[in-house]
């Protein structure tokens, strides 16, 4: 190979030739961030042009180049084995510089066409300098031969030339046109590239793959789709109109990716990663020596199977409506992991050995497996191992539906049968598992099996979960719930033992509306309902721990209905799930936190006598010693265990672990981690991150305007007009200070997020705080450390501590170092001396400086 640097003029100008992307390229990919990066680089070259300096020209990457096979000796053509997204958006650029001077200068837009865009006395395809692969042609086509009379379809190729477009307009000033051609000079003589020339017969495909660390990275697909299109030396155009193009166009590039490495699953690779799919399936072809009928009879039959692929994506696709309402409640469960199984099952339907109603049978027992095990907290960190090794374990000799009922209940499957789903629906703190439109579909399901006449639809219902004895309860329920309570547990224990349990939580449109009241106004809220789950709790004269029994009981008897169990007799293995949470928890406990027997017991679900014996008759459990009564105590019946940690005094062992005492020698209350707490940090999938994060991102309009006036209706309700005031000025600073604020819609009440980054960008931006109306307590502030942990630059837990640090400094404000990776929280109420506001705005720009010199830290 030959390498020599040169610029795009060079490149393209002279005689007639042409740049082919060849088949085995992915389509034109870039977006307008790489757009934006290279037209800062554009207009940094066209300044040094305007000053007349010549050095500084900018590197903007390789172009690798072979001998076409269509190549002749009087109008070379050349393969683009590596460039094709810089050349494609270099010829946009100068197609949009074309057509902004056509009309003021149209000598001059005809100049650029032919020195760099068009081959003028070359006709069809040959008249294009640059021939983009097929599935961008027609539309690179549309934007050269321009001016297009009405705007083209929608599409990356088109998003560039218009990026451009308005990119010139916003640069054409006094000066007129001569910006302009400084851009083209910029763009044809100051970015330079390195062209490296392929001999013929290298092998473009090695070279290809060899370079796929520049540029936008080549997925696991793109790597494929080059490897099977170099092995179709005569058939690839075919094929690649025939399949590949349709396939293309039905799937996103992700898409296609994930259904390459499904038929490698269905067809018994049940060990490859979706990461190393290519060269999985480039040893197959090559250990089989496959022939190019058989690379296209592959490419054919992902080409059937995409439209199977499509109806798990797009349910609606789905003709039967049995097998339909089930992909609708799987895709709705997020469900992906069961893809394998869900392909099996309609890829042998197709083949006509089941029929649809078994089809949904079978995946209403996937649907049950999950929901099952959702509810009684099974982890699902086996579930991909299980789903994935299904193609291939599938009993011989069953029928399919049948064979997947067994192979679900078979050994180490964690299938809870009816006793332990009717347990667990009655003890089990459902709201702090699984993910919320999970537990929100579960409810769903709940509601639509009593079968109401007139059933709701809640496709278009804005429905929260409800807790019905609210998580802040005020005094009536307390008092209510005292009378409850037995064997000394107070009232306090009961409420954190029953508040999360689902015979506690309903459906409801008026989650604001119902927020913490007494259960007489929440009653007749309830009694208005259009859901008949809320109307039967509307018809209990009071809602206490018998009460939210019962509709336990209730609601299981409809679960045990709704999802099919799990086959007896088929090896099921007993496991104690409970204790591994409890153990999991415990073990994360961080250094200056503890927690009590009542909290660690309604995170599990269990009672506190139950977790007491537990960890004083089991060897080997981390931090058992830092579980403590409710007051603060080491336990009277409190003993090491035999071979355990130590004979030292406890009280010891927890000052050395950071754990400070009151005057009454009782462990700081400060330091106590609650439930809810235990449930942060023994989370599986950043589930109560991922909510407040979806709850933020909502576009700035007229729905975030109610939102924002939702928050402060809320807030005066609760607090003073003093604090009402105190947030709107740090709200106001937090703007000065180039942050925005969110609004999201919460499960409870509306919320206020403080917001750095992109407005309405998914992923893209970090918040410190959270703030919240309180509901009959106060507003808080929640520090969202959690949330922090896993956003540049606050990953270091020293900024995190810094950070906290300066809240700390605030009145009135104490968290321990201990709750660095929770969701520690402060009353509003403190910003309203003004000492403590100014200290916040104080560390909140504090907060700004360090996030926006993340980058060159």
């Amino acid at each position: 190979m030959q390498a020599k640097e040169t610029i795009f003029a060079d490149l393209v100008q002279g005689r007639a030739q042409q740049f082919q992307v060849p088949l085995y390229q992915r389509t034109y990919s870039w977006t307008e961030k790489q757009l934006q990066q290279l037209w800062s680089d554009i207009r940094e070259q066209a300044d040094l042009v305007e000053r007349g300096e010549k050095a500084n020209t900018h590197f903007l990457g390789s172009v690798v180049l072979a001998p076409s096979p269509q190549n002749e000796a009087t109008f070379p053509r050349w393969l683009v084995v590596d460039g094709q997204q810089r050349l494609t958006t270099l010829s946009l650029a100068l197609t949009a510089i074309r057509d902004h001077v056509r009309d003021s200068e149209p000598d001059e837009a005809e100049r650029i066409g032919e020195e760099y865009l068009v081959n003028k006395r070359k006709s069809g395809n040959d008249h294009f300098r640059l021939l983009p692969t097929q599935a961008d042609r027609p539309q690179f086509a549309r934007h050269v031969r321009g001016p297009l009379a009405e705007p083209a379809a929608d599409g990356n190729v088109g998003a560039a030339y218009h990026f451009f477009r308005r990119k010139l307009a916003e640069t054409s000033g006094p000066t007129g046109t001569q910006d302009v051609f400084r851009i083209e000079q910029a763009i044809t003589s100051r970015l330079t590239l390195v062209a490296v020339t392929a001999e013929r017969g290298d092998n473009v495909h090695r070279i290809f793959e060899s370079l796929n660390n520049t540029g936008l990275k080549l997925s696991q697909a793109d790597l494929l789709r080059n490897y099977l299109f170099m092995r179709l030396p005569t058939r690839g155009e075919h094929v690649y109109d025939t399949f590949w193009l349709p396939l293309q166009d039905s799937l996103s590039n992700e898409e296609l990716e994930q259904l390459m490495w499904l038929q490698l699953v269905l067809d018994g690779d049940d060990r490859v990663r979706r990461q190393d799919l290519y060269t999985a399936q480039q040893q197959r072809f090559e250990r089989n020596g496959a022939s190019e009928p058989e690379i296209e009879a592959y490419i054919a039959e992902l080409h059937r199977r995409a439209a199977l692929f499509r109806r798990l994506l797009h349910p609606e696709e789905e003709p039967d409506a049995s097998v339909r309402a089930r992909l609708h409640r799987l895709n709705s469960w997020q469900a992906q992991v069961t893809y394998p199984a869900l392909m099996l099952l309609l890829d042998r339907r197709e083949r006509a050995e089941l029929s649809s109603s078994d089809t949904a049978r079978a995946m209403s027992y996937i649907e049950s497996f999950l929901v099952r095990r959702m509810i009684c907290r099974v982890p699902t960190n086996n579930l991909n191992r299980v789903f994935q090794a299904m193609p291939g374990q599938l009993p011989l000799g069953v029928p399919v539906a049948d064979g997947l009922h067994q192979l679900l209940s078979a050994d180490n499957r964690f299938w809870p049968a009816d006793g332990e789903l009717r347990e667990k629906v009655r003890t089990a703190p459902f709201y702090q598992f699984g993910r919320w439109h999970q537990r929100k579909m579960v409810l769903q399901r709940l509601e639509e099996s009593y079968e109401h006449p007139e059933p709701v639809d809640f496709g278009a219902a804005q429905l929260t979960i409800e807790h019905v004895m609210p998580q802040s309860p005020g005094d009536e329920w307390t008092d209510m719930l005292r009378a409850d309570t037995a064997d000394g547990e107070s009232p306090e224990d009961l409420h954190s033992r029953l508040q999360h349990t689902l015979g506690n939580l309903t459906l409801t449109a008026v989650n604001s509306e119902l927020s913490n009241h007494p259960y007489e106004r929440k009653q007749g809220l309830l009694h208005a309902s259009h859901l008949e789950m809320n109307r039967r709790i509307a018809a209990t004269e009071r809602w206490g721990a018998g009460e939210i029994l019962a509709r336990a009981d209730e609601l299981a008897d409809r679960a045990i209905a709704l999802w099919p169990a799990p086959l007896r007799g088929v090896g099921r293995a007993e496991r104690s799930r409970d204790w591994s949470l409890a153990h999991q928890a415990l073990a994360a406990l961080p250094r200056g936190t503890w927690t009590s027997y009542g909290d660690l017991a309604a995170f599990l679900g269990s009672g506190a006598q139950a977790v007491g014996n537990h960890l004083a008759n089991t060897r080997g459990v981390v931090n058992a010693y830092r579980v403590l009564t409710s007051e603060g105590k080491v336990s009277d019946g409190f003993r090491w265990t035999p071979g355990g940690q130590g004979s030292d005094d406890v009280r010891t062992r927890l000052s050395a672990d950071g754990i400070r005492f009151t005057a009454h020698g009782a462990a700081d209350p400060a330091q106590r981690l609650t439930a809810d707490e235990l449930a942060l940090l023994a989370a599986e999938d950043g589930d109560h991150a991922a909510e407040q994060e979806s709850a933020q991102h909502t576009p700035v309009g007229q729905g975030e305007v109610t939102r924002a006036q939702r928050f402060f209706r809320q807030l005066e309700a609760d607090d003073s007009p003093e604090t009402v005031e105190a947030v709107r000025a740090v709200l106001a600073h937090w703007e000065e200070l180039g942050g925005w604020i969110g609004h999201g819609g919460g499960h409870v009440t509306t919320s206020a997020f403080l917001m750095l980054g992109e407005a309405g960008a998914p992923g893209r931006g970090i918040w410190p705080l959270t703030l919240y109306p309180g509901g009959g307590r106060g507003g808080t502030a929640e520090i969202v450390f959690q949330h922090l942990a896993a956003r540049e630059p606050f990953t270091d837990r020293g900024l995190r501590a810094a950070f906290l640090g300066r809240l700390n400094a605030l009145e009135g404000v104490d968290v321990p170092e201990g709750k660095l990776d929770l969701r520690p929280n402060f009353r509003l109420s403190l910003l309203e001396k003004d000492h403590n506001r100014a200290r916040l705005i104080e560390a909140l720009a504090w907060f700004r400086g360090r996030w926006e010199s993340r980058d060159t830290a």
